[in-house]
């Protein structure tokens, strides 16, 4: 897959090949991707590789995928490098391995072209270890202890201890559920989380240290609704505290309050998107997403307070194996001091697939 895209405005030089709301400047000179508006960016960091197999057993089926992209993030941001999506395998009801969080929906990912997608949505592929009860043509049922991991933010902690130093603490696994109804008219999910969002703490002045938890939970309801022919609307509501790294695009998990003391932050995020088929031929997707976080009132001015993000696109499949498409995109970064940043950028691709 080739995204050639020219960017009108500016985002974080290692993400400028995909619009991610939170890498757009806002406090310029400073923020990554400072600078004079305009820039064409070539990018094959989507392609990606993968494989599946069924093996039968005496006792069911091994049902395997393996599967990476090239697009690195973390420590590889920005490099054309492999990266793991999924590592997963199941036996009749259970599965292990790295996959789609059971708290996630990647049904209502909109037709886009697009890398990162729309910032309200949870989007997350964690290990884990599943258990599906309930598996028919029309309603399934899963739960899961997935692996945890907590964004933190220290906020204005330094200012008063400023040999401090604050990271996130993962004692227990996370747990989710989730439950879907699927009929002729789309589908309806709704899926839960709860976990424990724990710190610690290491003066490097007095070498004292201490850990603390807060109880982090959400609610995701999601679902597509059909409309003409292959058309379809999708949706997602979800609403939680202390769950921002299971967003595609979100902020942080637990911050300080006005004590100054650990506090697990709520978050609101939603999607509206409309896939739209013209013919066999052609489709676009329209629509819109949000992630609103409630910053604690001791977290930093510049810390992230919401996102916003949309598109338009037009897409053609010329044959079987082939996508080329064009794409509009606009995003907002707003800070919790109320300065904002803005991205818009036009997006080409070419997707040959074997």
């Amino acid at each position: 897959m080739l995204d050639a895209i020219y960017d009108f405005d500016r985002v974080a030089p290692d993400w400028n090949d995909t619009l991610r709301p939170s890498q757009i400047p806002v406090n310029c000179p400073g923020d990554a991707g400072c600078g004079s508006d305009g820039e064409t960016i070539f990018s094959v960091r989507q392609t990606r590789f993968g494989m599946r197999a069924g093996i039968p057993t005496d006792i069911g089926e091994i049902k395997t995928q393996l599967e990476f992209e090239l697009y690195g993030v973390g420590p590889d941001a920005g490099k054309v490098t492999p990266r793991l999506r999924h590592a997963w395998a199941e036996l009749n009801q259970f599965g292990a391995g790295q996959t789609n969080s059971v708290f996630m929906n990647p049904d209502v990912f909109p037709n886009s072209i697009d890398y990162w997608g729309p910032p309200g949505m949870i989007f997350f592929r964690n290990v884990q270890l599943r258990w599906t009860p309930l598996n028919t043509d029309d309603q399934r049922f899963a739960i899961a202890l997935e692996s945890p991991s907590a964004g933190v933010d220290s906020g204005k902690v330094p200012d008063i201890a400023p040999g401090l130093n604050v990271r996130g603490k993962d004692e227990l696994p996370d747990l989710t559920a989730q439950w879907r109804l699927q009929k002729d008219w789309g589908h309806f999910q709704a899926a839960g989380i709860l976990r424990q969002v724990g710190y610690e703490a290491l003066d490097d002045e007095t070498e004292e240290n201490f850990s603390g938890d807060e109880l982090g939970y959400g609610l995701n309801l999601s679902g597509a609704v059909n409309t003409v022919g292959r058309d379809q609307v999708l949706w997602q509501i979800v609403y939680g505290r202390g769950i921002a790294n299971y967003f595609n695009d979100g902020g942080v998990d637990l911050a300080p309050d006005a004590q100054l003391q650990a506090t697990a932050v709520p978050i609101v995020g939603w999607l509206l998107f409309y896939n739209r088929w013209w013919s066999e031929r052609w489709s676009s997707s329209i629509g819109w997403s949000s992630a609103d976080l409630d910053n604690a009132d001791g977290q930093r001015p510049e810390a992230f307070d919401k996102s916003n993000y949309g598109l338009v696109n037009l897409l053609h499949y010329p044959t079987e194996r082939v996508m080329v498409g064009a794409e509009f995109l606009h995003g907002k970064l707003e800070l919790n001091d109320g300065s904002d940043g803005t991205d818009t950028r036009v997006q080409f691709s070419f997707k040959f697939s074997f």
